[in-house]
């Protein structure tokens, strides 16, 4: 990967001087940490990278949790996956979604494991593993309150046959039951969540207890998600799979505080113009603001093309120098106009906090989710591929991933 410093550690290099990430790895350290102290000291840590590992980039991560002791990932399909594997990362991987059954070779020479979700899935991949000469490790998936993927077992007493389908599913040729999960719904819902996440964990267990019985067991049960590692302990079984929480972000505001985090990406710009312009002047798309005095105008280059949602015209700020600059006028696909009237001497190539921790000042994710009426999931996710992330630890630039001109990496 590609190092580059400039001046007093600045990154220099000219394509950063639009907009960036900066993913904070010593943030990233804090937080793997901090898992690892709040889960069962016998569960390893299963990191979930899936979608680029939500928007910081998953090749970059992958080998930076190896490094820190994760014991497996979760992607969500098998580009995901033999992404981590062309990239020379060699921990065991699990592929939470579904995967065509054609592909059980490539499943099984790159030892990918596959969640299984129906008898009929299972014994397709079966026939496909068969006929291709190869065993595919497989992970039982139950659905237990999520009614998404998943044998139905959401009432034991009416769901019993779910059983007796796995039981057959992990008793095909070619497949090696290594594992049996499911996914909580309100987990991360504090109190309001428990009773139905405590029936969700019963059913879960129960099946997996009834499993045994029948000598069907698995060498690695999990279930906590990121909600569940902060509020259900004696969820943690085998293996607890962190997502949300890795990124230094509560999986969601009623468990705020719970853990001690550290936001990880910061967003950053620069101001590519400055103009006045005189009162009752329309700025961007369709005049829906207009100035009420002379007003110095700051443009900026970033859009919703780069994550930057068009939901947060006229409504959201950035820092310039530390102060608050609103966002006025409608975001455009690559820029925005900023309200700088009341900063000082700026001018073009100041750098720009589009979205920070919220402790300097800064707009947050979390504060950008309510404003918006999503999540911070969400708005990780959505940091557009040309917004190269770069990758910072100890105050030192020691790379980058540029997902437009890829070769310019090392």
């Amino acid at each position: 990967m590609r190092q580059f410093l400039g001046r007093k550690g600045i990154a220099m290099s000219n394509y950063l001087r639009r907009t960036w990430a900066e993913v904070d790895i010593d943030a990233l350290q804090h937080n793997f940490e901090a898992i690892r102290h709040a889960a069962d000291p016998k569960a390893g840590i299963m990191c979930v990278i899936k979608a680029d590992a939500y928007g910081h980039g998953a090749v970059f991560l992958g080998k930076l949790y190896e490094k820190l002791g994760a014991a497996r990932f979760a992607v969500s399909n098998i580009e995901e996956a033999m992404q981590l594997r062309e990239n020379g990362i060699r921990l065991p991987v699990l592929i939470l979604g579904f995967t065509p059954a054609g592909m059980a070779k490539e499943l099984a020479e790159h030892r990918i494991a596959q969640a299984v979700f129906s008898e009929e899935y299972a014994r397709e991949l079966s026939a496909e593993a068969a006929r291709q000469k190869v065993e595919v490790n497989i992970h039982i998936k139950l659905d237990t309150g999520m009614s998404r993927i998943g044998f139905m077992y959401q009432n034991p007493e009416r769901d019993g046959e779910s059983l007796e389908q796995i039981k057959r599913a992990c008793g095909l040729p070619h497949l090696c039951a290594e594992g049996i999960f499911t996914h909580f719904a309100v987990s991360d819902e504090g109190e309001e969540g428990k009773q139905a996440t405590l029936q969700q964990l019963a059913c879960f267990s129960g099946a997996v207890d009834r499993l045994a019985q029948d000598n069907c067991r698995f060498r690695v049960v999990h279930c906590a998600n990121s909600g569940a590692i902060i509020d259900y302990p004696h969820a943690h079984f085998d293996c607890v799979r962190a997502g949300i929480i890795l990124y230094g972000l509560a999986p969601s505001p009623k468990l705020a505080q719970r853990l001690d985090l550290r936001p990880a990406m910061r967003i950053k710009s620069v101001i590519a113009q400055v103009k006045t312009v005189e009162a009752d002047t329309p700025v961007s798309y369709g005049g829906t603001f207009v100035t009420q005095r002379p007003t110095k105008i700051a443009t900026v280059p970033i859009g919703y093309a780069d994550g930057y949602s068009r939901s947060l015209s006229n409504r959201a700020y950035m820092t310039v120098r530390g102060k608050k600059a609103p966002v006025i006028g409608r975001v455009c696909m690559d820029q925005l106009m900023l309200d700088v009237s009341n900063i000082g001497d700026i001018c073009s190539g100041d750098e720009v906090v589009v979205i920070g921790d919220g402790t300097d000042g800064s707009l947050s994710f979390d504060e950008m989710a309510a404003m918006t009426g999503t999540i911070n999931y969400e708005l990780v996710c959505l940091v557009g591929k040309r917004v190269p992330r770069v990758y910072i630890h100890h105050g030192q630039n020691i790379g980058i991933m540029d997902s437009i001109r890829p070769a310019n990496e090392e």
